[in-house]
């Protein structure tokens, strides 16, 4: 009867190490990856919250215009003199210093 117990322990001990690398490949995952993504989608989200008319702002496609109206899914923005174009909030990427669009 002793010989079955400590065979069943031998059996098990090999086992432990795989699980560890599992739980440390798992943590690294999560401090690698999901954790700086998380960070940067609360960013995002605090930036649009923050939007105002007279912002200055760059889309996700590249236009670089001042915002001329906020609403709650767009944002209208005038790129040139007259030229205004609306597009959906979340492609607001970046917002820029005031008096970017006289350097430009």
């Amino acid at each position: 009867m002793n010989g079955l117990i400590s065979d069943a322990w031998a059996q098990s001990a090999p086992g432990a190490p795989g699980a560890l690398l599992m739980a440390a490949f798992i943590a690294l995952f999560y401090f690698m990856l999901i954790r700086p993504q998380q960070r940067r989608a609360k960013e995002h989200q605090a930036l649009l919250s923050k939007l105002a008319v007279g912002d200055e702002v760059v889309t996700g496609g590249g236009l670089l215009g001042r915002v001329t109206e906020v609403g709650d899914t767009f944002v209208t923005l005038e790129v040139a003199d007259g030229v205004r174009v609306k597009i959906q909030k979340v492609q607001v990427t970046q917002l820029m210093p005031k008096g970017t669009l006289k350097s430009a």
